[in-house]
């Protein structure tokens, strides 16, 4: 896969992650971004440790989109617990 692939798929990867753990979180598009790709990696490491997979197959394959959505709901997850809620407020 190429890298504008791994982006699109990062893109909405970590769109369906924010959806379903719906909240205020940091970051416009390229933090979601950068989280569905990072997801997408997790998901596809943790697809060949859990189940044996061997690799990530390609664009259009589901199996590509269920890691990358698994992988990102996971960060975001960690990112929640690790913040704890915490919001940072600026008063002028």
């Amino acid at each position: 896969m190429g890298i504008i692939a791994w982006i699109l798929i990062g893109l909405f990867a970590g769109l369906i992650a924010k959806a379903i753990m719906p909240g205020k979180d940091p970051g416009g598009l390229l933090i979601t971004m950068l989280i569905g790709i990072a997801g997408g990696l997790l998901g596809g490491w943790l697809g060949k440790i859990v189940f044996g997979v061997e690799s990530i197959d390609g664009f259009f394959d589901i199996s590509t989109w269920i890691a990358a959505i698994v992988g990102s709901v996971i960060l975001l997850a960690l990112y929640r617990i690790v913040t704890g809620g915490r919001r940072s407020h600026r008063h002028a």
